[in-house]
């Protein structure tokens, strides 16, 4: 009886030993698979970011490309509005050119440059008539025309009633304004620093910027029929100065109504040209 409970013991014993070491060498295997496929997996994903890489070059190259290209279209855009003048329109901008300064001239060496000189001149020659050389400033970039008309020639002090001394300027205005369907024109009511004493109708700078700029808007389309659609009224108070507050006459720069208008050229030149 002890023999075969020790046989059957010694036979158990090596049953599970020989269970255990199957289980062993099959685990094994599948750690050696799965270190090989890891393996395999690692030099895919390295191969697969040397791609990405390689794609990720090219694609910022073309992109540089693209931009270059766009750059260089925007850019004959550009050229090609300067230059779609009317040979009309650039006679007439050659005459003008030719009465001005000749010291004014030499700056100009494109023709946006001249176009920019043409424009302002033409405009401080018509729009200034009957008021003073220092109650307008024009300015033109890109056939932008910025004009800062001072209050002295618009406006009384602390009033936003337009004064009869700028109903001509604002007749030129009207008719470069309704010379051009498209045209959006923005008026800027502007005021220096100083604290206003509150009255019953204006309550502080920025009511009075607004106010002027809002009585400009409705003269010219009141009086001078402007498409109330193309303007626009804005009031900055005091906090765009052209120059420090620091006097009474900077003070006087300060307080201002800027128009910003864009004309078209052809229109433009054929309103603005001299008798």
């Amino acid at each position: 009886m002890k023999k075969v409970i020790t046989v059957t013991v010694l036979a158990a014993t090596m049953l599970t030993s020989c269970v255990s070491k199957k289980k062993y060498v099959a685990l094994e295997t599948e750690l050696n698979s799965t270190q090989d496929t890891l393996q395999q997996t690692r030099v895919e994903k390295e191969e697969i970011e040397e791609k990405f890489a390689i794609i990720e070059e090219r694609v910022a190259e073309y992109n540089a490309k693209i931009n270059s290209l766009r750059s260089e279209k925007d850019g004959m855009m550009e050229m090609n509005e300067v230059t779609a003048m009317s040979k009309n329109s650039k006679d007439k901008m050659r005459k003008t050119i030719s009465k001005m300064d000749p010291e004014k001239v030499k700056g100009a060496r494109t023709l946006e440059d001249s176009i920019n000189l043409a424009v302002s001149y033409n405009l401080k020659k018509n729009i200034s008539e009957g008021s003073e050389d220092e109650d307008i400033d024009i300015n033109v970039d890109e056939t932008v025309v910025m004009i800062n008309v001072s209050d002295k020639l618009l406006f009384g002090s602390g009033s936003y009633r337009v004064s009869s001394k700028a109903h001509p300027l604002l007749k030129k205005l009207a008719e470069v304004i309704n010379s051009e369907p498209a045209m959006e024109v923005m008026i800027e009511g502007h005021t220096d620093d100083r604290t206003m004493v509150k009255q019953s109708y204006i309550q502080d700078n920025w009511d009075l910027s607004v106010r002027r700029a809002t009585s400009i808007v409705r003269l010219l389309q009141d009086k001078y029929d402007v498409d109330p659609a193309k303007l626009i009224a804005a009031g900055r108070s005091s906090y765009q100065p052209l120059v420090e507050n620091t006097s009474k006459e900077n003070m006087a720069k300060n307080r201002r109504t800027r128009i910003v208008i864009i004309p078209n050229l052809d229109k433009f030149f054929a309103l603005m040209e001299s008798e």
